[in-house]
């Protein structure tokens, strides 16, 4: 949107920002809840199997710990979102395009490393006294989706490159069509239909397997579409560049650390409650299901955050990034009250939508009245970590997130779940304590951030 004339562009009110960030947001958030659906599926397709509490139990631990390590290696790539849209908001492809191919680099290195360490879950479980009756089934679940990491790296390099740029809507389809490929794959191949065998929780595996496959043949096309009209010239195409990837890495490994610190808390308190037994690992996995779902709604307006900060910063424009991460942070705030509201009314309705065991049930939704108590702090703090990311800050959010989850959070979750014999709920209240203490803490660290330090600055991150 253009400033009325005679108006500068930090001087555009509030309400500018909303719709701005709303346009580039909603199709995010569309991807991400997209996203987030395939496991929920997942999870709802294996839980109508003949022994609900262990195939929910065994794919929810499946997915944490494979999650864990996948997420960690796509947010070695964040640092995507701060080059390629700072150098979108100067008008420079070329470096956007540059910055593209050697996170095609970076990406495919990691495939192996990443895969390697997926592949020694079930023994490190084993170790951990998880039961053979859930990591048994997880561990060939495991080996399927192990083999989608490569396209799933590609994908989000491909993502972090084409909504930097403004290109969201092909994204939002890539995910939609995405969890139809995968809801026809756990149909043929969990239960044996259109002429396959029967392959249990393993077929789920398969079919995310393949449904990522997908993904990133659908952003590759998407890819080549937005850059057919302008090809470079041959002394500025895009060259594989050290110090673009080290420069990358020295923005993603703080990002990707607070992604372990986040996603690894929660896989421990899987890990916990899966110690607990297989009912009270399976209401985990309902609440954690419901949970994930409605942080993707902040966690694409945090990619939004992210883009639009960077892009003005590149601009050279402080108010206007000020302002464009705290209407996203608003935004992203609100919805997530609204989110915990439904958990607060309706708990016992969500969770026998998962399983019709009663006890499982029970289980789930006082989880859920837990998960309703932290929504807001979550939405805080996944969008204000965007924005700060937009200004190339990824530190901050990375020791925020130790001290909150695994100094405060996990440590009171262990005592309460285990010394004071509260279980699942007293692992879940530990987790609310770091959620607040980390949400609060980013909150006051984006109010004190001194943007105009970085607008036109992004060559020297």
């Amino acid at each position: 949107m253009l400033p009325l004339e005679g108006q500068s562009p930090s001087a555009r009110p509030l309400a500018a920002d909303f719709r701005q960030t709303l346009r580039l947001a909603l199709p995010l958030i569309l991807a991400e809840l997209g996203w987030m659906s395939m496991g929920v599926v997942d999870t709802i397709m294996v839980g109508r199997l003949p022994d609900s509490a262990i195939a929910i139990g065994a794919t929810g631990l499946g997915q944490s710990l494979y999650h864990m390590l996948a997420i960690f290696g796509g947010g070695l790539l964040l640092g995507m979102d701060t080059f390629v849209s700072q150098a979108h908001g100067r008008n420079d492809v070329r470096d956007a395009r540059h910055t593209l191919l050697n996170g095609f680099v970076l990406a495919i290195a990691l495939t192996p490393l990443l895969m390697l360490a997926v592949s020694m879950w079930p023994w490190l479980m084993r170790r951990f006294g998880i039961s053979l009756d859930l990591v048994g089934p997880m561990q060939p679940f495991l080996s399927a989706l192990n083999w989608g990491t490569l396209p799933l790296l590609m994908y989000f390099a491909l993502r972090r490159y084409l909504q930097a740029r403004d290109v969201a809507v092909p994204i939002t389809f890539a995910l939609v069509s995405a969890n139809i490929v995968n809801a026809v794959g756990d149909y043929a191949l969990i239960y044996g239909h259109l002429g396959f065998r029967a392959y249990g929780i393993v077929g789920s595996g398969w079919s995310t397997c393949f449904a990522r496959i997908y993904m990133a043949l659908a952003l590759a096309i998407t890819l080549l579409w937005v850059e057919r009209r302008d090809r470079p010239a041959r002394e500025d195409r895009p060259h594989v560049d050290l110090s673009r990837i080290k420069a990358l890495l020295k923005l993603g490994l703080p990002a990707s650390g607070q992604i372990l610190m986040e996603i690894g808390a929660f896989s421990a308190a899987t890990a916990m409650c899966a110690k607990l037994g297989a009912v009270e690992l399976s209401g985990h996995e309902i609440a954690l299901n419901c949970a994930a779902f409605t942080f993707m709604v902040p966690l694409g307006i945090s990619s939004a955050a992210a883009v639009r900060v960077g892009q003005n910063l590149g601009r050279g424009d402080a108010a206007s990034a000020r302002r464009a991460g705290w209407s996203a942070i608003l935004l992203g705030a609100g919805f997530m009250t609204c989110a915990g509201l439904v958990f607060l009314s309706i708990p016992t309705i969500i969770a026998r939508a998962f399983s019709p065991d009663p006890n499982v049930v029970r289980i789930g939704a006082t989880l859920l009245l837990v998960a309703a108590a932290f929504q807001l702090f979550d939405g805080l703090q996944v969008v204000t970590t965007g924005a700060l990311r937009g200004a190339g800050d990824t530190r901050t959010p990375m020791i925020a997130n130790f001290i909150a989850y695994w100094l405060i959070g996990l440590p009171m979750g262990y005592i309460l779940g285990f010394r004071m014999g509260w279980g699942a709920l007293g692992i879940w209240i530990g987790l609310c304590c770091g959620l607040i203490v980390v949400g609060s803490a980013l909150l006051v660290t984006w109010h004190r951030k001194p943007l105009a330090a970085y607008a036109g600055n992004s060559e020297g991150l």
